[in-house]
């Protein structure tokens, strides 16, 4: 083996093999900062979410529904990538909307991790083991009345997504650096049922990331940053 040759062993083969065998969580940059400032997994919150008391006299009657969405990192060499998908505009709930994959906690689900595996993979044919959770962020409440519990997860980037059309009309990433820049998030005014609330959003080409999905990200921001 000349010099050369033992320079690229020593570069990119032996580091390779250590990637796979240290699995692709290994790949995401911020990992450890993240386990640092989650709720970790083995201490699912159970508070109301953080924005509960702004929309209180607003929400349906009766107690909130339990959900969970799937808020997946992916590692790419340009830098972190968040994945999000946009509903389908004939759904029920939040059609047309940008979202995170999720949905309402089921019968069969021990868990929001659970539940936001299953989810993911009715949605866009994300399979379990290119899964891996870190941590929960805080609880959010959202208008329709769901409690949505975001479990934030590494993603293979080898995956390959498979939109479910009766739930998703396309998948997509942004980088996680434009979304937890300040400049890059504002607040707007809107009526609802008689009065102003301020609601969160990004714009990003071809796309309006708003509402809880705009939230979500806004609480990992803070959260990041010591503030949450």
């Amino acid at each position: 083996m000349n010099d050369d040759e033992r320079l690229r062993l020593m570069e990119s083969v032996l580091p390779g093999r250590e990637q796979v065998r240290a699995g692709f969580e290994s790949l995401l940059r911020e990992r450890d900062r993240l386990q640092g400032v989650l709720h970790p997994l083995s201490s699912l919150p159970l508070q109301p979410g953080w924005n509960h008391d702004e929309l209180a006299d607003l929400l349906p009657p009766g107690p909130p529904m339990e959900s969970a969405v799937l808020a997946g990192l992916v590692p790419r060499k340009q830098g972190t990538q968040v994945l999000l998908t946009r509903r389908t505009d004939g759904l029920r709930h939040h059609g047309g909307q940008v979202s995170f994959p999720g949905g309402r906690l089921e019968p069969g689900d021990s868990s929001p991790i659970a539940a936001a595996i299953r989810e993911s993979n009715e949605e866009i044919a994300l399979a379990a083991s290119q899964i891996h959770p870190l941590g929960f962020l805080d609880p959010f409440t959202t208008i329709s009345g769901f409690r949505v519990v975001p479990v934030v997860a590494v993603i293979d980037p080898a995956y390959v997504a498979v939109a479910n059309p009766n739930e998703v009309a396309d998948v997509f990433e942004v980088p996680l650096d434009f979304l937890m820049a300040p400049q890059n998030l504002r607040r707007v005014e809107v009526d609802y049922r008689g009065r102003r609330r301020a609601v969160l959003e990004y714009d990003w080409p071809g796309q309006r990331i708003w509402g809880a999905t705009a939230a979500i990200l806004y609480n990992l921001r803070e959260r990041l940053a010591g503030i949450a």
